[in-house]
């Protein structure tokens, strides 16, 4: 099992790399990068290009471990007892299998995309360590000891909003996605518009990197930014000539809200422009 990359997704050579490397060391591959470099998108294409089913728990500030594993929904059971429901005599009947659950049951192999950890709180990587690292936990209620019967190909990724302990980094197998240079760039944007002309696409990333390569910016446009902002610019229409500044001065190009998303960037920016044409 090896992954060579897809149709869809641009893969480094570095980043196949740290896939199979993981796939071979059967740890998870923790992957950090800016938001909008394909983190999240990486695990679907592994997924596909394997043809691996993959499940997906997507944290959030409130997730708990536990949650991946399974709960006990004794309010439902205590309702049912109240109502005279059969199925209380089971208490089967209220486990909610989690993601974790799930992936270690299947009868095949499964992909598993544990999406932006640094959501939860710090003790959240902690309390999954015995479970990542043994491929099993115990469910107390039924009195069962759940064991994954394949190993599950587990992805891992985070925005860095939280340092991760020690010893769950030592449990991963880790890789930073570093943002794409242009050659890069031009690829990933052939994958999603084809068609787009080499003289458009030539201008539309000169000035994305240039507002990119601006001092001071609070969040830089990342990739995903740079596609929304293409396909609005061949939505509209946008003139060629709208991107091109005959005099190599810094100018505001149309749609800029899908390239910049506070106002202390675009302030900044238009602070910029305003010099450079003063200085003209």
């Amino acid at each position: 099992m090896q992954f060579t990359g897809s149709h869809n997704y641009v893969a480094t050579p570095d980043l196949m790399l740290a896939v199979n490397a993981a796939i071979q060391l059967k740890r998870p591959l923790l992957v950090k990068g800016e938001p909008g470099t394909g983190k999240t998108m990486l695990a679907e294409e592994v997924a596909q290009a394997l043809d691996m089913p993959l499940l997906q728990w997507h944290i959030k500030s409130t997730t708990k471990a536990q949650q991946g594993l399974y709960e006990y929904d004794a309010v439902s059971r205590l309702r049912d007892s109240q109502l005279g429901d059969d199925r209380v005599k089971d208490i089967q009947n209220y486990i909610v299998k989690g993601v974790l659950w799930q992936a270690f049951t299947t009868e095949q192999p499964v992909a598993l995309l544990i999406d932006e950890i640094d959501k939860a709180d710090i003790e959240f990587p902690n309390d999954l360590l015995r479970e990542l690292d043994r491929m099993e936990f115990y469910c107390y209620e039924t009195k069962q000891l759940i064991r994954a019967r394949h190993r599950p190909l587990v992805f891992i990724t985070s925005n860095n909003e939280k340092e991760l302990p020690d010893a769950f980094l030592r449990r991963c197998f880790f890789h930073y996605i570093k943002f794409p240079d242009a050659t890069t760039m031009k690829q990933i944007v052939d994958v999603h518009y084809p068609g787009l002309k080499d003289a458009l696409l030539t201008a539309a990333m000169k000035t994305f990197f240039d507002i990119r390569n601006l001092p001071g910016l609070k969040k830089k446009p990342s990739t995903s930014e740079l596609l929304d902002w293409l396909k609005l610019l061949m939505a509209e229409d946008i003139p060629l000539q709208a991107l091109q500044s005959q005099d190599q001065k810094v100018s505001v190009p149309p749609l800029v809200g899908a390239l910049l998303k506070n106002e202390q960037d675009i302030s900044l920016f238009e602070k910029l422009v305003f010099m450079n044409q003063r200085n003209r």
